[in-house]
Protein backbone atom coordinates (compact mmCIF):
# COMPACT_ATOMS: atom_id res chain seq x y z
CA UNK A 1 0.00 0.00 0.00
CA UNK A 2 2.70 2.14 0.70
CA UNK A 3 4.64 1.54 -2.17
CA UNK A 4 1.30 2.28 -4.27
CA UNK A 5 1.18 5.66 -2.65
CA UNK A 6 4.35 6.67 -3.37
CA UNK A 7 4.60 5.88 -6.90
CA UNK A 8 1.26 8.05 -7.20
CA UNK A 9 3.10 11.24 -4.83
CA UNK A 10 6.05 10.78 -7.50
CA UNK A 11 3.80 10.58 -10.55
CA UNK A 12 2.06 13.60 -9.14
CA UNK A 13 4.71 15.62 -8.06
CA UNK A 14 6.47 15.05 -11.95
CA UNK A 15 3.28 15.76 -13.56
CA UNK A 16 2.65 19.32 -11.96
CA UNK A 17 6.84 19.99 -12.37
CA UNK A 18 6.71 19.11 -15.71
CA UNK A 19 3.92 21.83 -15.70
CA UNK A 20 5.65 24.56 -13.75
CA UNK A 21 8.68 23.78 -16.23
CA UNK A 22 6.84 23.58 -19.34
CA UNK A 23 5.38 26.98 -18.60
CA UNK A 24 8.52 28.99 -17.88
CA UNK A 25 10.25 27.94 -20.33
CA UNK A 26 7.44 27.61 -23.43
CA UNK A 27 7.58 23.26 -24.07
CA UNK A 28 5.40 20.59 -23.91
CA UNK A 29 5.15 17.73 -25.84
CA UNK A 30 3.06 17.74 -28.60
CA UNK A 31 -0.27 15.40 -29.58
CA UNK A 32 1.10 12.64 -32.28
CA UNK A 33 -2.82 12.31 -33.53
CA UNK A 34 -2.98 16.04 -33.88
CA UNK A 35 0.32 16.36 -35.48
CA UNK A 36 0.17 13.21 -38.14
CA UNK A 37 -3.75 13.65 -38.80
CA UNK A 38 -4.81 17.41 -38.25
CA UNK A 39 -7.69 15.97 -36.05
CA UNK A 40 -8.13 16.55 -32.39
CA UNK A 41 -8.01 13.44 -29.87
CA UNK A 42 -9.99 13.36 -27.06
CA UNK A 43 -7.11 14.25 -24.93
CA UNK A 44 -6.28 17.05 -26.59
CA UNK A 45 -5.95 20.44 -24.61
CA UNK A 46 -5.06 18.12 -21.48
CA UNK A 47 -1.94 19.68 -20.92
CA UNK A 48 -3.42 23.26 -20.92
CA UNK A 49 -5.67 21.91 -19.01
CA UNK A 50 -3.82 20.90 -16.29
CA UNK A 51 -2.15 24.01 -16.19
CA UNK A 52 -4.89 26.38 -15.92
CA UNK A 53 -6.51 24.49 -13.09
CA UNK A 54 -3.18 24.96 -10.99
CA UNK A 55 -3.46 28.52 -11.86
CA UNK A 56 -6.68 28.73 -10.47
CA UNK A 57 -8.17 29.67 -14.07
CA UNK A 58 -11.30 26.72 -14.14
CA UNK A 59 -12.87 27.96 -17.00
CA UNK A 60 -10.01 28.71 -19.15
CA UNK A 61 -9.05 24.86 -17.88
CA UNK A 62 -12.52 23.93 -18.96
CA UNK A 63 -12.69 25.35 -23.26
CA UNK A 64 -9.19 22.92 -23.61
CA UNK A 65 -11.04 20.08 -22.62
CA UNK A 66 -14.58 19.63 -21.64
CA UNK A 67 -14.92 16.46 -21.10
CA UNK A 68 -11.82 15.34 -19.12
CA UNK A 69 -12.68 18.83 -17.20
CA UNK A 70 -15.85 17.19 -15.87
CA UNK A 71 -14.49 13.61 -15.57
CA UNK A 72 -11.61 14.85 -13.27
CA UNK A 73 -13.49 14.53 -9.94
CA UNK A 74 -14.71 11.10 -10.82
CA UNK A 75 -11.40 9.82 -11.49
CA UNK A 76 -9.86 11.50 -8.22
CA UNK A 77 -12.93 9.82 -6.51
CA UNK A 78 -12.12 6.55 -8.22
CA UNK A 79 -8.64 6.41 -6.95
CA UNK A 80 -8.96 7.68 -3.82
CA UNK A 81 -11.64 4.69 -3.35
CA UNK A 82 -9.25 2.42 -4.80
CA UNK A 83 -6.40 3.45 -1.99
CA UNK A 84 -9.27 3.60 0.77
CA UNK A 85 -10.60 0.56 0.30
CA UNK A 86 -6.98 -1.06 0.15
CA UNK A 87 -6.00 0.42 3.35
CA UNK A 88 -8.93 -0.32 5.36
CA UNK A 89 -8.86 -3.87 3.83
CA UNK A 90 -12.41 -3.88 2.81
CA UNK A 91 -14.01 -4.33 -0.70
CA UNK A 92 -13.79 -1.35 -3.11
CA UNK A 93 -17.22 0.57 -3.92
CA UNK A 94 -17.21 0.60 -7.44
CA UNK A 95 -15.93 -3.12 -7.90
CA UNK A 96 -19.01 -4.50 -9.45
CA UNK A 97 -19.54 -1.43 -11.80
CA UNK A 98 -16.26 -1.47 -12.85
CA UNK A 99 -16.41 -3.56 -16.19
CA UNK A 100 -19.34 -0.91 -17.24
CA UNK A 101 -17.54 1.70 -15.96
CA UNK A 102 -14.25 1.13 -18.25
CA UNK A 103 -16.91 0.44 -21.59
CA UNK A 104 -19.11 3.25 -21.05
CA UNK A 105 -15.96 5.41 -20.92
CA UNK A 106 -14.11 3.85 -24.37
CA UNK A 107 -17.42 4.57 -25.74
CA UNK A 108 -17.49 8.45 -24.16
CA UNK A 109 -14.14 9.06 -25.15
CA UNK A 110 -14.26 7.67 -28.86
CA UNK A 111 -17.39 9.72 -29.33
CA UNK A 112 -16.13 12.63 -27.98
CA UNK A 113 -12.96 12.20 -30.28
CA UNK A 114 -15.20 12.36 -33.37
CA UNK A 115 -17.60 14.95 -31.64
CA UNK A 116 -15.01 17.19 -31.56
CA UNK A 117 -13.76 17.19 -35.01
CA UNK A 118 -16.88 17.80 -37.00
CA UNK A 119 -17.81 21.33 -37.92
CA UNK A 120 -20.93 21.60 -35.76
CA UNK A 121 -19.05 21.02 -32.58
CA UNK A 122 -16.55 22.87 -32.81
CA UNK A 123 -17.32 24.44 -29.57
CA UNK A 124 -15.60 21.43 -27.87
CA UNK A 125 -11.88 21.91 -29.76
CA UNK A 126 -9.35 23.45 -27.33
CA UNK A 127 -9.83 26.94 -27.62
CA UNK A 128 -8.21 30.15 -26.17
CA UNK A 129 -10.94 32.32 -24.38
Amino acid sequence: MKKKIIKLLIICILVISYLIVGNQIHFYLFCPIRKLTRLYCPGCGVTRMLLHILKGNFYQAFRYNPLLFMMLPFFIIYYFDSFYSEYKQKPRKFERLEPKIWYFLLVLFIGYGILRNISIFSFLKPTLV
